[in-house]
C-alpha cells in the first residue's frame, strides 16, 4: 500500500546527525548523514537517511527520503494492539502496549518514531546494538508487523467475535 505524502500534514523530527570524513591527499573531506523521521501523529510514519556536504541539505534529503517510505501503523486507542519485537541487523526493540496515561517509555531513537506515529502509551526496550539507524529500522519492522483484530479476522476469513473468543 503506497501512501501519498502530498495529501498529509507531516511533521518531521531529526533523530541524529552523523559526521563522516574521508581522508584524501589534500586533507580530510567532511560530510554529514542525517536520520529523519516524519509522521502525521495519527498512525502514519516514515524515516529516511540524507547525506550531503552540508547539514541543512542532508536534513532536506532525509525528509524527502522519509516521505517515500511511509507506513500505516495499526493502533488500539492510544497504544499498540499487542506486544511485538522488531529486529534489524544486531538491533532488537521490544514494544509492549500500556494503559492510558502511561506515556511513551522509550529512548531517543525509538521515542522519535513513536511520537511521529501518534502512539501515546507504550513501553519499549532497545536490546543489543543501539545504533540509531538500526534501532529506527527495527522499530519500523515491529510496527509493520502489528495487526489489529479486524485485520486478523479478514486474514482468517472469520468474524471479529470469533477471533476474540479464540
Amino acid at each position: 500500500m503506497i501512501i501519498d505524502a502530498s495529501t498529509l500534514d507531516l511533521k518531521e523530527k531529526l533523530v541524529v546527525i552523523n559526521r563522516v570524513s574521508k581522508t584524501v591527499k589534500g586533507g580530510r573531506i567532511f560530510k554529514f548523514a542525517a536520520l529523519v523521521v516524519v509522521g502525521n501523529e495519527d498512525g502514519i510514519v516514515g524515516f529516511g537517511l540524507g547525506k550531503s556536504s552540508e547539514v541543512p541539505e542532508a536534513i532536506k534529503k532525509g525528509i524527502e527520503d522519509a516521505k517515500k517510505n511511509l507506513i500505516k501503523v495499526s493502533m488500539k486507542g492510544t497504544t499498540i494492539p499487542h506486544e511485538v519485537i522488531g529486529k534489524y541487523g544486531a538491533s532488537m526493540v521490544i514494544m509492549k502496549p500500556a494503559a492510558p496515561g502511561t506515556g511513551i517509555i522509550a529512548g531517543g531513537a525509538v521515542r522519535a518514531v513513536l511520537e511521529m506515529a501518534g502512539i501515546k502509551d507504550i513501553r519499549t526496550k532497545a536490546l543489543k546494538s543501539r545504533n540509531p539507524k538500526n534501532v529506527v529500522t527495527a522499530v519500523f519492522n515491529g510496527l509493520k508487523s502489528l495487526r489489529n483484530v479486524e485485520q486478523v479476522a479478514a486474514t482468517r476469513g472469520i468474524s471479529v467475535e470469533a477471533v476474540t473468543r479464540a
